[in-house]
């Protein structure tokens, strides 16, 4: 038998998904990108509150960077999904180009 090492986070696409709040942090911190997604408004659906309006950035991770040049990309999308598809492409991308 073979143990399996247990995540302590949650993972969408074999990459870490944290969330602090209404903010959402996907990636690993190790890594020179990272994506951010912060829950700008909700709204209600049958008695749940769902992300209505998310912003996304990619963000450098690099701790000896200029902070303005931190945020490498940034927009903003209606729902969690379409925030989270548009993030982890460009967080891919961005891990690739490296």
């Amino acid at each position: 038998m073979s143990a399996k090492k247990k995540s302590d986070f949650l993972t969408y696409k074999n990459k870490p998904l944290v969330r602090n709040g209404n903010t959402l942090y996907y990636g690993n911190m190790s890594d020179p990108f990272v994506i951010m997604f912060q829950i700008i408004s909700t709204k209600k659906v049958n008695d749940m509150e769902i992300a209505d309006k998310v912003s996304i950035q990619l963000l450098n991770t690099d701790p000896n960077a200029d902070p303005r040049d931190s945020i490498v990309k940034r927009s903003e999308k209606n729902g969690l999904y379409a925030a989270m598809d548009i993030g982890s492409i460009w967080l891919e991308r961005a891990l690739e180009s490296k």
